[in-house]
């Protein structure tokens, strides 16, 4: 079956209502599980001390910042190309969202910064687009809220969403491009010498996947809500309760 059929608003929410309460318990005993053992059962590292086990909700948050955009970006792109409402809705869904991991990924990463930097900010190449990432996330559900019409909203906070992309972009490879740069490297890696030990390896890769199980229960609630929305909006107009 084509995977455009989820364009159609009725099959999209008769799908997520089936799939939100599994990805729910997913969400739930994978963040129980990953918490706790990187919380409490992983060891101090001898460099770091007790404050590497931000890494837990760090290292999930940030990644889901940058891939939340990301995953806006293809939304948006389908909006553009395709006129799919369910796409632009998504999209609009998903931003509060990567706002709030953004969020928890700064403020993480300035609680860790601060006793190993010395400073809880510095201009460094990766933290500098991350920031400059969550305005764009922030000028979108702006752009959003500030137009009435809602194709005019979703095609202007789409082509938003497309020039921001490049810090999303910058915020993943930045460690890559700018050597010199204190931000460290990918924590999780294919190359042995790079990522963690397996010690803090494996509650990090189970803490990953719970955040990202919480996101897809998360967006697709909101996209739910935001279909609704629209559905109420259109009958009211019809009646001529809103304007």
């Amino acid at each position: 079956m084509s995977f455009w059929k989820f364009a159609n608003p009725n099959l999209f929410l008769k799908w997520s209502s089936r799939i939100v309460p599994i990805l729910s318990i997913t969400t739930a005993v994978f963040l129980i599980i990953g918490l706790f053992w990187g919380g409490f059962l992983t060891p101090e590292d001898y460099r770091q001390g007790i404050t590497v086990k931000i890494l837990f909700v760090h290292v999930p948050s940030a990644f889901l910042a940058i891939n939340i955009y990301f995953m806006m970006f293809v939304a948006s792109l389908i909006w553009l190309i395709k006129r799919h409402h369910v796409s632009a809705l998504a999209a609009k869904a998903a931003a509060p969202i990567g706002v709030a991991m953004t969020l928890i990924a700064l403020a993480t990463g300035a609680i860790w910064g601060k006793p190993m930097w010395g400073t809880p900010w510095v201009w460094d190449p990766r933290l500098t687009s991350f920031a400059i990432m969550f305005i764009f996330y922030v000028s979108y559900i702006a752009l959003w809220n500030s137009i009435e019409n809602r194709d005019k909203a979703a095609d202007l906070s789409s082509i938003l969403c497309l020039t921001g992309s490049i810090f999303a972009l910058l915020s993943r490879y930045a460690v890559n491009f700018w050597e010199k740069g204190l931000h460290q490297g990918a924590s999780l890696s294919l190359d042995k010498e790079e990522h963690v030990s397996n010690e803090f390896f494996f509650p990090l890769v189970i803490c990953m996947i719970g955040f990202m199980c919480f996101f897809l229960t998360l967006v697709l609630v909101r996209t739910q809500t935001e279909i609704r929305k629209q559905r109420i909006i259109s009958i009211l107009k019809v009646k001529g309760l809103h304007k």
